[in-house]
């Protein structure tokens, strides 16, 4: 079967080398190395118990923290190994986990996954969500490594349809029915897992270990620091759009622009998800006519036409987006205006602030219903809906407070999924 795999992965790369060489020119050079793709990991230098962590990219990254801290207090003598796909997943987890094993994920070809399963000796491996590739299956399988999917889920739309496909289903069935467990964000997450091949047995509604990682808390430490060092204005109201996507700065801009009719006094915060389209949201914000203060650089991108105080702050360094949540005033949830599934909003929720979000949510569907249910979230559909949602909560702190409180409130009763996950993934240490 490893053959099978790699021969379709070759084709693959036959007729698609024109896209990923387009992609590749887009995105800018890799950070990784040929010989690291190929499976020329970093060694594990300690002789112990190893737990082998995967995740696609920062958000995955991110959901990996009270994963990592509980095992490493339960069980010290176990080794964690932490592997990404993408760069700002690679630089989140150099950040997060400086003392560990932190490489990028090979490419799922047979001999590579040999090669560097050989350097990282895993007795167990984590896949974050749903990142399962047939070859690593297939190879733990062979050597007796367990693999567990953590915080698991599938969207009913993108990702079932692709595997209900005729010539899909079975390779699908097949390579699912080889995971040892999977700890499922929700009930319709693990019943879909179920029919995707893994027994039913072998799946277990744990919760999300996203309310976990969300800091409950008033304040974000660095906050005022970043603040000063944009000259962001703590006397006044600061809509913080984070984690935006394409198409969508343009939206938050024009309800920017109607919003400042009612409130002259508001200030706006854009936070794109991708490091490689920061340029591309500066020189838009410049277009509209608003000075952008970027927090990289310090240097202003200015319009053809500055006017006095018409400015927009752009948060175009990675790491910062909880202090700018922590400054916000009303935060907007991004990538829900465009359909591109939603971002995190567990981490603003749990900062206590009111929060917006479009109607593309389909990656936090549980966690969004959640949050309107107990009150803490309100749902827009356009830019003319966002700018009437922000401005009633600019008009209305107490309304911000109560907004703010149920949200806190209703991740602290979520959580406990860490735990939950360790206690399953611990059995399978030898």
């Amino acid at each position: 079967m490893s053959l099978v795999y790699d021969l379709v992965y070759a084709l693959a790369l036959l007729v698609g080398w024109p896209y990923l060489l387009y992609r590749r020119i887009m995105r800018g050079p890799s950070t990784s190395t040929l010989n690291e793709l190929l499976g020329g990991v970093p060694s594990r230098p300690v002789a112990s118990r190893c737990v082998w962590i995967h995740g696609v990219s920062l958000g995955e990254i991110n959901a990996t923290q009270t994963l990592v801290a509980d095992i490493r207090r339960r069980s010290p003598d176990t080794v964690v190994a932490i592997s990404s796909t993408t760069r700002t997943g690679l630089e989140r987890a150099r950040g997060l986990y400086p003392n560990h094993t932190v490489f990028r994920f090979p490419l799922d070809l047979s001999f590579a996954l040999r090669r560097a399963f050989g350097r990282i000796r895993p007795h167990v491996i984590v896949l974050m969500e749903l990142e399962a590739w047939p070859n690593l299956l297939l190879i733990a399988e062979q050597r007796g490594i367990p693999v567990v999917i953590a915080n698991g889920r599938v969207t009913e739309g993108k990702s079932m349809r692709r595997f209900r496909l005729p010539l899909v289903r079975r390779a699908a069935r097949m390579m699912f029915g080889r995971v040892s467990f999977v700890a499922a964000q929700d009930a319709s997450y693990a019943a879909r897992f179920v029919e995707l091949g893994v027994p039913a047995r072998r799946v277990m509604v744990t919760g999300s270990l996203k309310y976990d990682t969300a800091e409950v808390s008033e304040r974000i430490a660095g906050q005022e620091q970043l603040a000063e060092a944009m000259s962001i204005d703590a006397a006044r109201p600061l809509l913080v759009a984070g984690s935006t996507g394409t198409d969508e700065e343009a939206l938050v801009l024009d309800a920017f622009d109607a919003l400042r009719r009612a409130h002259p006094d508001v200030q706006l915060a854009i936070v794109p998800r991708k490091p490689e389209r920061f340029d591309e949201v500066a020189r838009l914000i410049a277009s509209r006519g608003f000075v952008c203060l970027r927090r990289s650089s310090g240097t202003p991108v200015m319009p053809a036409v500055p006017e006095p105080g018409k400015h927009v702050f752009l948060g175009d360094t990675m790491g910062e987006l909880r202090k700018f949540y922590g400054l916000a005033s009303v935060v907007f949830v991004g990538r829900t205006l465009v359909p591109m599934g939603g971002s995190d909003v567990m981490e603003v929720a749990g900062l206590g602030k009111p929060l917006l979000v479009g109607p593309h949510t389909e990656n936090f569907a549980e966690a969004v219903a959640l949050l309107s249910e107990a009150g803490a979230c309100i749902c827009v559909s356009d830019a003319a809906s966002l700018a009437r949602a922000a401005g009633e909560l600019l008009a209305d702190a107490e309304r911000r407070r109560r907004m703010g409180e149920a949200g806190r409130a209703a991740i602290v009763s979520r959580q406990g999924a860490t735990q939950r996950t360790v206690d399953r993934l611990l059995e399978f240490l030898p």
